[in-house]
């Protein structure tokens, strides 16, 4: 989970990302935090998504067997999206945009809603996983969309008045879905940090001084909770 401040000049973010990637060649997923490129610059939307266009064709390259998640500002059909994007092996194998808005931070004002049906779980080598954006972790109908994901990943821009809000929110997702949850969020100065891996017996791996949180992925411990505390 990289735990990263989004600098003004989106050469530097991409830069770093790719610095990071080389770095962590032997890391199976790699996490960036929400629009982590290019930051909300709403005053050059359009620059934001023509830069992140680029980038995304650049990382699709560099990826390989890992797992790559982040979001990016993305254009359609001149309407404006924050899209989730999972690269593995040189492609793009899931994408979904971000369904609720953060109003406190004037996201509906510039961007698009996604398909809240698009938020369910994908499959990769047999393992399923799923992705709530930022706000998106406070909605119970979208926990309930993502149910029987081995893993949710949660790449994020949560601000650091609601810090506590991310902490025990993520947590809680990840005992009650019995599942790993994933969270990378931006360490700008205004932002909460509290990037973790959970895992599903919620056990916390954080530290807000690094950069990179990194932790195993344990699929016998999903398992065996699923086992031992059946939900149905």
């Amino acid at each position: 989970m990289l735990q990263l401040p989004s600098e003004k000049r989106y050469q530097s973010n991409l830069d770093r990302l790719l610095a990071y990637i080389h770095r962590y060649r032997d890391k199976e997923i790699i996490v960036a935090p929400e629009v982590f490129l290019t930051a909300y610059d709403y005053e050059h939307l359009s620059t934001a998504a023509k830069f992140s266009a680029k980038a995304l064709k650049l990382l699709k390259q560099e990826i390989g067997d890992q797992i790559l998640v982040f979001t990016l500002l993305i254009e359609e059909k001149g309407l404006f999206y924050n899209q989730a994007v999972v690269i593995r092996n040189h492609k793009v194998v899931h994408r979904q945009e971000k369904v609720k808005l953060f109003r406190l931070g004037d996201e509906d004002l510039y961007l698009a809603p996604g398909k809240k049906k698009r938020i369910k779980p994908f499959e990769i080598d047999g393992v399923k996983y799923a992705i709530l954006i930022c706000f998106e972790l406070r909605f119970k109908e979208l926990w309930e969309q993502v149910e029987g994901a081995d893993v949710i990943f949660v790449p994020a821009r949560w601000g650091l008045p609601r810090k506590r809000h991310l902490e025990i929110l993520s947590q809680a997702l990840a005992v009650m879905n019995q599942c790993y949850v994933l969270v990378a969020n931006s360490s700008d100065s205004d932002m909460a940090s509290s990037s973790a891996v959970i895992s599903p017996n919620g056990d916390v791996t954080m530290d807000d001084t690094k950069e990179a949180i990194e932790e195993k992925i344990d699929f016998r411990q999903i398992k065996k909770i699923r086992r031992y505390i059946v939900m149905n």
